[in-house]
């Protein structure tokens, strides 16, 4: 039953209040976020109680052993800005290493694609230089769950399924948590993860032994973190316990403990675009998060007002300048550490000008086309999904589900928060995934397979080297209108993440959409450009419709050329949303898969 009528894309209402909103994929972490501004938290504090719970209770999306980008605004500040949870590739992660073991591919599963888990010093940054509260006050929500149970979700539980036998016959630490008395976890069953319960609440424990205020327990936790006792099991697993992965022989991890005390979160300015009123701000090319400004920027050039959002003339632009930002996104974007990756051109007017002219109205391109920008860039031979190879960037860019056992990926949470005063903070939370790697035993929790993403050509952006970020999926997103604040939204999903926002904000911005009318419109997303995720594999020209997508759409863009695929009717995305338009704060959250919630008052 629709609570909102007449309008046929709703499925709820928008979260509307003065106090302040919180959405999230998972009703518990968005709950727990809720209370942490009802105790008198700002949206800092409530971001970070918000992100330890989703690893809690979304334990095949997220995890400890992740990373996460957070752009956020302060209003004390008066910026914006965004803070990098992404760890870079150990000292020992050199192409050389990995094609001394015969690998063209960095893994997706096991040890060898971890990154230094950048999650923990991410928050801990957070809540020391935005937040109010104590470490306490944030952390005991996660820990009480993970000790005493939370209702596992369906697809945790299905996950799980997938990646049974791999646990008994290869990850047997990770049996020991995921298959209680050696049986998959039944959805919606109390389920526990002690061990990583305790692994926190002994952060909590050492960080309040020596006393002082909330800013000097932090310090003390970020060091038994990257110095302490978790880093040095990590060292000791990595360097011990030879684990197997995709490649189909176990493998040692590369990661150690001087890597970890090496290594800490940092703040940065965002990339931003002007786009009419709006001002879109996103995380560096360190991710994929600009080829939403360059689909803006392509765009910028057409008349959206008023288009049916479902229609084909509507879908046909945004699929097409997607293809030419993504085709962008491989050629270009790397860590800006060690690559100059060149924003000003990619954004520039005249660039996009040029860009504009390879979308033809009337036919799908089947090709990647890279732009040229002199002296910068370089070209990636991917492989289709038949194993072919291809001359030019391109490859497929499914969201990252769980395979046959052993090929495994996982997929990401998101959260946005809005509160009284106006400040504001997206994240998107990701790897770490139960499925991922095997888990450490004394700590609980795997590590990430981030790492996968790097090339092992030399002289790519996307090239492996030993410190550098890998160019990450995930990517919050925060706009300003009329010079103000105003929303943050975001979704997992991997390659999909940017075409879902962009989706998100076109609607809202020339279809007169509010934020929930926005997510639940029917959506969709294109295969034709590179995959983030091990094996690379490619579907050029592929554009996969959820099933409410009208059957004449449909067939004007398969008349157009499209290779399209229908999906089921709701299995497009998983967006969340907040907003700030005085006095009012908004929220929103995707009814796709029956679990993300916002709430506010």
């Amino acid at each position: 039953m629709r609570l909102i009528d007449p309008n046929p894309f709703t499925t709820r209402p928008e979260i509307v209040g003065t106090f302040g909103v919180v959405a999230s994929t998972h009703w518990i972490a968005t709950a727990v976020g809720m209370g942490m501004l009802e105790k008198g938290g700002n949206a800092f504090d409530a971001a970070v109680a918000t992100a330890f719970t989703l690893q809690v209770v979304e334990p095949h999306l997220c995890g400890p052993g992740g990373d996460v980008p957070l752009i956020l605004h302060d209003v004390r500040r008066g910026k914006t800005e965004v803070i990098c949870g992404q760890g870079s590739m150990p000292a020992g992660a050199t192409i050389a290493h990995y094609k001394g073991l015969g690998l063209d591919l960095i893994p997706g599963t096991g040890l060898l694609s971890a990154c230094i888990p950048g999650t923990f010093d991410a928050y801990m940054l957070l809540l020391r230089d935005y937040g109010t509260m104590r470490l306490a006050d944030v952390l005991s929500p996660a820990i009480g769950y993970w000790l005493n149970g939370f209702p596992l979700a369906e697809r945790a539980s299905a996950t799980i399924a997938t990646v049974a036998e791999q646990f008994r016959a290869h990850w047997k630490t990770s049996a020991a948590v995921f298959l209680p008395d050696n049986k998959v976890p039944a959805p919606a069953s109390m389920f526990r993860n002690v061990t990583l319960g305790n692994t926190y609440a002994r952060l909590l424990k050492e960080a309040e032994a020596g006393g002082g205020g909330r800013e000097a327990e932090i310090e003390r936790a970020r060091a038994s973190w990257s110095r302490g006792f978790v880093a040095e099991a990590i060292d000791r697993f990595c360097r011990t316990q030879a684990v197997m992965d995709v490649s189909g022989r176990p493998n040692k991890g590369v990661l150690t403990g001087h890597d970890m005390a090496a290594w800490q979160a940092t703040v940065e300015a965002p990339l931003a675009y002007d786009y009419g009123r709006y001002t879109v701000c996103k995380a560096g090319p360190w991710t994929q998060g600009p080829v939403v400004l360059q689909q803006l920027a392509l765009l910028k050039g057409y008349d959206l007002d008023g288009m049916e959002p479902t229609g084909p003339d509507f879908i046909h632009l945004v699929v097409e300048a997607s293809k030419l930002a993504y085709a962008d996104r491989e050629s270009f974007y790397g860590d800006p550490a060690f690559v100059d990756v060149p924003m000003a051109t990619l954004l520039s007017d005249a660039y996009n000008a040029d860009r504009r002219k390879l979308i033809d109205p009337a036919r799908a391109s089947l090709e990647q086309r890279p732009g040229k920008v002199e002296g910068y860039g370089g070209v990636v031979k991917l492989r289709r999904a038949d194993g072919a190879r291809l001359g030019v960037a391109s490859s497929g860019a499914g969201e990252p589900t769980v395979g046959r056992v052993g090929q495994t990926t996982g997929d990401t949470v998101h959260f946005d928060i809005v509160d009284r005063d106006g400040n504001m903070i997206s994240a998107t939370p990701s790897g770490g995934w139960l499925q991922s790697s095997p888990v450490i035993p004394e700590l609980g929790f795997p590590l990430g397979t981030r790492g996968q993403m790097f090339w092992l050509e030399e002289g790519l952006p996307g090239s492996l080297a030993p410190g550098k970020r890998p160019r990450s999926t995930l990517t919050p997103t925060l706009a300003h209108r009329d010079g103000q604040p105003y929303m943050v939204w975001g979704s997992p999903g991997g390659d999909q993440q940017d075409q879902w926002i962009a989706q998100h904000f076109l609607r809202h911005v020339h279809c007169g959409m509010n934020q929930q009318e926005a997510i639940d419109a029917p959506a969709w997303h294109s295969e034709h450009f590179p995959s983030s995720f091990w094996p690379r594999t490619a579907r050029p020209g592929v554009l996969v419709l959820e099933g409410r997508i009208p059957k004449a759409t449909v067939d004007e863009l398969r008349r157009r050329g499209h290779e399209v695929e229908i999906n089921d009717d709701w299995s497009e995305g998983r967006l969340t949303a907040a907003s700030r338009e005085d006095p009012w704060r908004k929220a929103a959250a995707n009814p796709r898969g029956m679990q993300g919630y916002a709430a506010g008052r």
